[in-house]
């Protein structure tokens, strides 16, 4: 029978024994020394202390010098699922391992509770995640380092947790808490090996530091990720939880907040006389404070639209001096439309707000209104109303500068995109303005999250894609 073998040292080659040092062979002394044929042996010595320490020295700048690479690649990463994939690749790079995961499972329960994995997939994912809770090759709940160096030559192993190694293929693992004193515990990372292995003590010091540091900073990323949920739920709620619905034309709405939060909002209300009050504002900044601005702004709007809806540079005209009164720090775009589903017809007046577009069989153009400044900028705002008449199946695009912005490209040319964007709705999808929406959110800013309907009519939030504004659309398409 063979003899078990001892577990690898992972990431460290076979012992090879370290050039001797040796003294410089002594010239032969005439008639005193050996023969002339014959060469002296060098004798091995130890090696001189100052070399010690000039090796040591050398191995310890090495380190560093590669932790502080691998920690500034780290604090670089700006979104908390970036980082926890910098975190896995980079510890396994410490420890020798070619797989790993890590399991986000902040202590305080506030989450996101979440699984990432380095060379493992979804489903991987999930058998592992089958194992009880007690034995997995992590635990989220300890503070200390667990170490299985042959799982399959480990007694008392859990049979599910041996299943579940055989399937994948890994035979050792190595795991670390994700835990500090001032970040508390965010959960743990776990390397798996292959074969029987195990990292050694300089690595696993490395590893140690690398992962404290990490955590440092997963917890930063974790608060500002729950700051933008956060804010996303505000910000949803302070919009219309549902269209209304209004004999004679179809909404719907498609809203993206940004990653700080910003003051872009729609509304659409049912005035009398089966008219509809549709409108889309701005408000300037970010933050709290916008989102809180723009929310006030809104409910200020709905008012003015139920008194005097029917005449909207009235509408605009008292908003405008509400805003002065009340923030005269602060300045807002607005559109608001008075509309009259049953005649298809549009008056709207618009506070330096973009024109909406018409989109139709036979046309797609943006509609001309007056030129106004942002509500908040002079004196006294008053400018034109504009009426607009629609065809039966046309719809009318409403939208914010957030759409033309996150474009980057200058005015003009986003303009042309947006425009080329409509004109290029697929016949098929004109009969949904839900439809329309995501066909011209999906084209003109491709990396944005894919659309979708709402459902029971409450619009599609994105927690913070792409961009650093916030996207409102608003379509309406008469019947």
């Amino acid at each position: 029978m063979n003899a078990p073998h001892p577990p690898k040292v992972a990431g460290i080659d076979p012992t090879v024994p370290s050039p001797a040092h040796t003294a410089s062979p002594s010239s032969p002394v005439s008639g005193t020394g050996p023969s002339s044929d014959t060469a002296p042996v060098p004798a091995p010595h130890a090696p001189a202390p100052g070399t010690l320490l000039q090796d040591r020295l050398a191995g310890w700048v090495s380190d560093l010098t590669t932790l502080h690479e691998l920690t500034e690649r780290l604090i670089r990463t700006t979104a908390l699922d970036t980082a926890l994939q910098e975190l896995l690749r980079a510890g396994s790079f410490l420890v020798g391992a070619r797989r790993g995961l890590v399991a986000l499972e902040p202590g305080d329960g506030l989450g996101p509770r979440t699984t990432r994995g380095l060379g493992l997939g979804r489903a991987d994912l999930g058998h592992i995640e089958t194992v009880p809770r007690g034995a997995l090759p992590y635990d989220t709940g300890g503070g200390a380092e667990i170490l299985h160096p042959d799982l399959f030559a480990e007694d008392g192993l859990d049979p599910r947790h041996r299943e579940v190694a055989a399937r994948l293929g890994y035979a050792a693992s190595y795991a670390l808490p994700l835990a500090t004193d001032s970040a508390g515990r965010l959960g743990a990372a776990v390397w798996l090996y292959d074969e029987p292995a195990e990292p050694d003590a300089r690595r696993r010091h490395l590893a140690g530091l690398y992962v404290r540091h990490a955590t440092e900073h997963l917890a930063r990323l974790l608060e500002v990720e729950r700051t933008r949920a956060s804010m996303a739920t505000i910000t949803e709620e302070l919009l219309p939880s549902r269209l209304p619905r209004v004999a004679g034309v179809q909404l719907a709405a498609r809203h993206r907040t940004g990653p700080r939060g910003g003051g872009d909002w729609y509304d659409a209300l049912p005035l009398p006389d089966a008219a509809l009050g549709l409108a889309v504002g701005s408000v300037t900044g970010s933050g709290p404070s916008a989102v809180a601005a723009m929310g006030r702004l809104r409910a200020s709007l709905r008012a003015y639209a139920v008194m005097e809806g029917e005449d909207p540079v009235a509408v605009l005209s008292d908003l405008e001096l509400l805003l002065r009164l009340t923030e005269p720090a602060r300045s807002a775009t607005a559109l608001f439309a008075y509309c009259e589903p049953a005649l298809r017809q549009i008056t709207l007046a618009g506070a330096g707000h973009s024109p909406p577009l018409l989109i139709g069989e036979r046309r797609t153009e943006f509609a001309e209104t007056s030129v106004s400044a942002p509500l908040g900028m002079l004196a006294c705002w008053e400018a034109p109303s504009v009426e607009i008449q629609a065809e039966a199946g046309e719809t009318v695009l409403f939208y914010t500068d957030g759409l033309l912005h996150r474009t980057g490209d200058p005015m003009d040319r986003a303009f042309a995109r947006l425009h080329a964007a409509a004109a290029g709705v697929p016949r098929a999808a004109r009969r949904d303005p839900g439809a329309v929406a995501d066909h011209v959110l999906r084209t003109v800013l491709p990396d944005a999250p894919e659309g979708r309907a709402p459902a029971a009519g409450r619009p599609h939030a994105g927690p913070g894609d792409a961009g650093g504004e916030d996207v409102v659309l608003l379509a309406a398409r008469f019947d």
